[in-house]
This record gives C-alpha cells, structure tokens and sequence, in this order.
C-alpha cells in the first residue's frame, strides 16, 4: 500500500491546480463560442499539450500498456502511426484547411463543420446520433482504466472510483466549457510528461539497463504462451508472423484501428477549430508530436518490459502473474516503483483520464446541445434558441451522457480498455473520415456523397462487428441467436478489424455518390 499521507499531500495540489485552471477558463467563458470553441484564440503550446492529453488517456497507458505485456513492443508501430498521422498529417493536412472553414461556416463542432459544409441537415444529426452512440463507450474505457489503478493502489472500492473520476471531471466542464478543458488538459498533461518519465527510466535501471532489459525480454521468447504461439506471436521483441491471427489484431484493430482513427475524431477535430491561424497550428506541432511520442512509447515499451520484472522476481509471465490484461501495469508500478513514483504515476493516470474524459463530456453535451437540440429547435420554430439555452441544452446533455458513460462502464466485462478504444476509433474513421476528407479538399462536394459514405461506412462497420469479428460478436450474442454461431466466417476473417473492410466501403460510396449526383444535375454543397 503507498503512503497514503503523500498520496494525500499529492492529490490536494493536483486537484487545487486543476480546478484553478478551471475556474480561470470559466471566467474567460462568456459567448457559446468561448463555451464551445475556446474564443478561436488559444496559444499554440496549450493546443499542442491539449491535443496529446485528449488522445492519450488512461486507454493508452494502462489498456495498451497491458496490451504491450501480452502481445509485445509490436505496438510501438502504433507511436509511429500516432505521430506520423494523428500529429503530422494531422495538423499540417487536416488542420490547416479545418481551422480555414470552420471560421468560414462559423462552425462550432465537427457534426456542425460538415453540416454546413455540405449543406445537410441529415449529415449534421447522423454523426450527432454516431457520437452519442459510440462516445460512452471509449468515456467508459477511460473511466475504468483510472479505477483500476486506484482499486490496485488504494484498495478503493472500485465502484466509488468509477463515480469518483466521472464526478471530479464533470464539474469543472459543465460550468467551464472547451477553455477550462484545454486549461487542465495543459496541465495535466504536463503531471503525465514527469510520471511517464520517472517510470520509464525507473524500469529500465532496475532490471540492469536499456540493453540488458531488451536482451533478456528477446531471451524469453521460449516463454510465449503455446496459445499465442500457435496464433503467430513469436516474442515480446519481434513481430507476429505475417498474416498470422495475431498479426492482424496488432495491425488491422491496434495500429490502423486507432492510428488512422485518430484523424477523424470529433473531440480532437475541434482543436483545429480553436487557433486564431495556421501559424498557431504550425508551433502547436512539436509539443503534440513530442508529448504522443513519449506517452505511447513509454507505455508500449514498460508493457512489454513487465514480462522480465515478473519472470525474474516472481518466475511466470506478466499474463500469468496477472491474468487480467487491464490490471498489469497498475500492478507493476505498485509493486516495482517507490511511494513517491507510484503517487505520481497515480497522478498521471487521474491527469491522463481527466483530461480525456473532460474532451469526451463536452464533445457529448456539444453533440446533444447544439447539434441535436440546438438545430431541431431552430428548425422547428424557424427562431435559433438564445445563446444561454442552447448552452444549458449542452451542459444538460452531457449530464445525461455522463450517467450514460458512467453505467456503461459498470456493465464492462474485464480486459476490456484497448478493446473499445479501437472500436471508437475505427467507426470514426469508418463513418467520417471519408466524407471529412472530401468536404475539406473538393471544391464543390456533393450532399449526396457524403450522405452515402456516412451511412455506408457506419453500416459496414457494424454489420462485421456483429457478426464476423468475433472479438466483439462472440460477447453481443446476436450473430449467436440468429445463425448458431458467433462469427460467421472462419479465422483469420475473424480477427480482421471492422475498420479494414468498412472504409474501402465508405470511400467506393463517396464515389458511387459524386457519380450519381453529377449524372442528375444535383447541386454541390458550400463552395468554401
């Protein structure tokens, strides 16, 4: 058990820090843009820790990292993709051409972006639906991530963890809105830069240096579970065999599922949205790429590298030792590090699920408030609601999400973090990212179009999750109950992410759609 005198000491000023940086961005907020969008003026270093302590959460370092332990440093092909496309490609090709038409269109979320963009009213409540459906799942994720790490640490009772973090985080976002998110998120993530350090250089001198903790992990690989082993997995330091079943699940649903999932999620979207030019964007590139390097390569690597902490003090593996994959890492740290590490890795997981959950609630409410509520209510009465209303209408939607989250993640079966991270991510690449490329780089896109990319890509994506990827149609029972078995093809289609199949399929519908809409003479949406 840590101290729980510093563990106190610790958490009180992280807590006062955070919410005076909430209580700052609070009063900077008087407009639903202020609410919504931060004001369009926030400096590039907080757009860039913001950005990186949004897409980084408890997920990443306590789902992945245990995902690491289990399957081995094949992940940090997930930090390339990370950085090459969520920071690179994502800024400087996606940011820049966001940040210009949202400003056009006066844009306030991502499902408002492209509303306006094409014009449609049915794109702007579908990806509303999309959130609402599919964000409490990922929110889930992260809320459980922390809990673990503070029943293991603390011996707290799980449940009142799970309520804990949704609670403290809901309080400064309700009143405060995108400024006190960003704010704290800056914040945190600067807590999660000193606890991810302090661990990784931790490891690596107690079990004898960077080479030796390499070497004697590439030594272990007689020790791959015959399971693993006959699924293609051939060490903790090498990759699976190419085309094996555990091939595709590190590339098709880790690596792509969330790399390339990244470029089209709304609650880092609308970052874009915040920066007063593209210069801003241009400086906020180096804070996000170094701080997503960092957090993902010291999570992926320390993962891994638990498999020598065990074996050589406890002579089993870290799944053997822990054979719930989502309580590995909370059990290495309180076993291996000092008091001192353990509360600032504790801080780091609150810092890194906080600011996540914070971005996740606001795009929640911002998507029942002002894309659902907001623009029903102005097109039912031809009058747009007050500005005051529509932002109650978001502060209340997120409360109902909230509690939405919050049961979900009491629901959730264990080892289930990375799982639902990818499956997030890989619907919004599979429903949006098409049809978000083509309105930000075509010059007259077509309503038609992206109708059908949205729609095809969503279907698509859920259609192989219910009843070909057996990951998620073995535990939803419907493939089950109608067909007698729980996948409907045999491996390795089973394990070929959702993702893989379903944006091919939204990219031929956009273009099946920009055919079609020419051939009839439909006209193009906003030429912005």
């Amino acid at each position: 058990m840590v101290d729980t005198a510093i563990f106190w000491v610790a958490t009180i000023a992280y807590m006062a820090a955070t919410f005076l940086l909430a209580w700052y961005g609070y009063r900077r907020t008087k407009t639903k843009e202020d609410y919504l969008l931060g004001g369009r003026a926030v400096k590039p270093w907080i757009i860039g820790l913001s950005y990186g302590a949004t897409f980084i959460s408890t997920s990443a370092i306590v789902g992945f990292g245990g995902t690491a332990a289990k399957l081995g440093m094949g992940l940090i092909w997930l930090t390339v993709l990370t950085i090459g496309v969520g920071v690179l490609i994502a800024f400087i090709v996606f940011g820049h051409p966001t940040r210009r038409l949202g400003q056009k269109l006066g844009a306030l979320t991502f499902p408002d972006l492209m509303g306006k963009r094409f014009n449609s009213r049915f794109i702007r409540y579908a990806m509303g639906v999309l959130i609402l459906i599919m964000m409490p799942l990922y929110a889930s994720a992260v809320i459980i991530g922390g809990a673990q790490f503070i029943n293991v640490t603390l011996n707290v009772n799980y449940q009142l963890a799970l309520l804990g973090f949704a609670i403290l985080t809901a309080a400064y976002v309700l009143r405060g809105g995108l400024l006190a998110v960003m704010y704290t998120d800056a914040f945190q993530g600067a807590v999660m830069v000193v606890g991810m350090s302090a661990v990784l250089i931790i490891t690596y001198v107690s079990l004898g240096g960077i080479d030796t903790a390499n070497l004697s992990l590439t030594n272990m690989s007689n020790l791959v579970p015959a399971g693993l082993a006959g699924k293609g997995m051939t060490g903790w330091t090498s990759m699976p065999t190419f085309g094996s079943e555990i091939w595709l699940t590190l590339i098709t649903t880790i690596v792509m599922g969330v790399g390339v999932g990244v470029l089209a999620q709304p609650q880092l979207v609308v970052r874009f949205m915040t920066a007063k030019d593209s210069n801003v964007l241009d400086r906020a590139v180096p804070t996000g790429g170094l701080f997503i390097a960092l957090m993902t390569g010291v999570a992926f690597t320390v993962g891994a590298l638990t498999n020598v902490y065990f074996y050589k003090n406890y002579g089993m593996i870290s799944t053997a030792y822990v054979p719930n994959v989502d309580q590995i890492i909370p059990k290495y740290i309180n076993m291996a590090m000092p008091d001192v590490v353990i509360v600032i890795f504790m801080l780091t997981l609150l810092a890194a699920a906080m600011s996540t959950l914070s971005s996740i609630f606001h795009t929640m409410g911002s998507a029942a408030g002002h894309d659902l509520w907001y623009e029903w209510r102005k097109n039912k009465a031809k009058v747009a609601p007050t500005a005051t209303s529509s932002m109650r209408a978001s502060q209340w939607g997120m409360v109902i999400m909230i509690v939405a989250s919050v049961s979900l993640a009491f629901l959730m079966p264990g080892d289930i973090i990375a799982r639902t991270t990818a499956m997030f991510m890989g619907i919004c690449a599979s429903a949006f990212l098409p049809m978000f490329a083509y309105g930000l780089f075509s010059k007259k896109p077509y309503a038609l179009a992206a109708q059908l990319s949205l729609v095809v890509g969503a279907a698509t994506w859920f259609i192989w999750t219910v009843f070909f990827h057996a990951a998620e149609s073995a535990v939803l029972g419907i493939c089950k109950f109608f067909f007698g078995v729980t996948a409907l093809l045999p491996a390795p289609w089973t394990v070929v992410d959702p993702l893989i199949l379903a944006m091919p399929a939204a990219v031929i519908a956009l273009g099946v759609g920009i055919i079609i809409a020419r051939a009839k003479g439909m006209p193009a949406g906003d030429p912005a």
